[in-house]
């Protein structure tokens, strides 16, 4: 079993590394494409706030993004190409980053050993909340990793981690 500080600690850092690599950059910046398969910085960060959504969901906490919002940035979503309505700011989804570190430490903190062996969906599968939580983990912290080459596409050409 994962101690929950562990959790705790590893969501902060990964808040951290994104809040550094988008710092200094617009909303226009994270929409910038890759010369090759890919997505822009702007479906990264949706997808880390609907991915750290579907964290507060197992431990009972409500979501910050709305489904239609969420469904833009989805498992298997059209990648972003440009600016449009149904793309949400860059400067909410950060925010909505922010705000759920939050109540994911606060959801985590309520966690009992014993809750750890409870079974939870994964999609269409069953699965216990301590494999859930630490595959969540390895996701958001895989596309953490991502957004390092995103900032220097937008032409910083700095060492941020």
């Amino acid at each position: 079993m994962i101690e929950k500080e562990l959790l705790v600690d590893g969501f902060a850092r990964n808040l951290r590394v994104i809040k550094m690599q988008s710092e200094g950059l617009t909303h226009a910046d994270s929409l910038l494409q890759l010369p090759f398969r890919g997505n822009c910085l702007n479906w990264v960060l949706g997808h880390l706030a609907g991915s750290r959504d579907s964290v507060l969901d197992v431990l009972g906490e409500e979501p910050l993004l709305t489904e239609e919002e969420k469904s833009r940035y989805g498992y298997g979503s059209a990648p972003v190409t440009q600016d449009g309505e149904d793309i949400v700011p860059m400067e909410r989804l950060l925010d909505v980053l922010e705000k759920g570190q939050e109540k994911i430490a606060a959801g985590l903190a309520r966690l009992k050993p014993d809750d750890y062996r409870r079974e939870v969906g994964q999609g269409e599968r069953k699965t216990t909340l301590d494999h859930r939580l630490f595959f969540l983990y390895f996701h958001d912290a895989y596309h953490t990793g991502q957004t390092e080459i995103l900032r220097q596409l937008a032409g910083t050409d700095d060492g941020i981690i």
